[in-house]
């Protein structure tokens, strides 16, 4: 990923909230001389390898699995919010359209679960994590024995062992103290929920 010094972000807290908050991401990886990609949700658990561990699932149908033989590296896009940023927003009267964003790249060798215990640990933690904040929360043991042994057979369970990390905060940082302030306050007052998330990073960021 093309990263300019300016929006480098290699703060592991600030990648971690990244991924965990936006965990829904698009796995990538090679399929011999073409590539092949899947949107999945992903459980982050940074205190596991030297650089942390991904897990997930997908269906069994979804061929991407038999891509994983642990020698090749794939990719996984976290993208967290994003806006258009209008010359307009800015205190200089001479700008360009442009694009802020934050994401975050993560590398690693997949391995396919082999146990039970594995799978069920991926798909409680994921089922727990998205329902863990809803007003009246399921939970994968409402399932007869029967019927989730049975679910289970079609899915596919996986870990990556992450190797490397990239992270891109475009947040205007290479602009003037101005600049950046007037950006700011215009996002703030945005009505779509992504300008407001990005809002509240960059202003995070620019206090830091």
């Amino acid at each position: 990923m093309y990263i300019p010094s300016a929006f480098a972000m290699t703060d592991p807290a600030k990648i971690a909230e990244v991924i965990s908050s936006h965990n829904f991401a698009t796995l990538i990886s090679k399929d011999g001389n073409s590539l092949f990609a899947s949107h999945l949700p992903f459980l982050y658990k940074p205190d596991l390898g030297a650089h942390g561990k991904l897990t997930s699932h997908l269906a069994k149908a979804n061929r991407h699995w038999e891509l994983f033989n642990e020698q090749e590296e794939a990719l996984v896009i976290f993208n967290g919010p994003h806006a258009y940023i209008s010359p307009n927003w800015y205190a200089t009267e001479i700008a360009v359209p442009t694009w802020n964003y934050i994401t975050v790249h993560v590398y690693g060798k997949p391995r396919v679960m082999t146990s039970e215990a594995e799978l069920n640990a991926v798909l409680d933690e994921t089922v727990d994590k998205h329902e863990s904040g809803l007003p009246a929360p399921w939970a994968t043991s409402r399932l007869a024995d029967d019927l989730k042994a049975k679910l289970h057979q079609a899915i596919v369970g996986f870990e990556i062992e992450i190797t490397r990390v990239e992270g891109k905060f475009k947040l205007g940082q290479n602009r003037s103290k101005e600049d950046q302030k007037k950006m700011l306050s215009i996002l703030q007052t945005a009505t779509d929920s992504d300008s407001l998330a990005l809002a509240k990073f960059t202003e995070r960021e620019f206090k830091d």
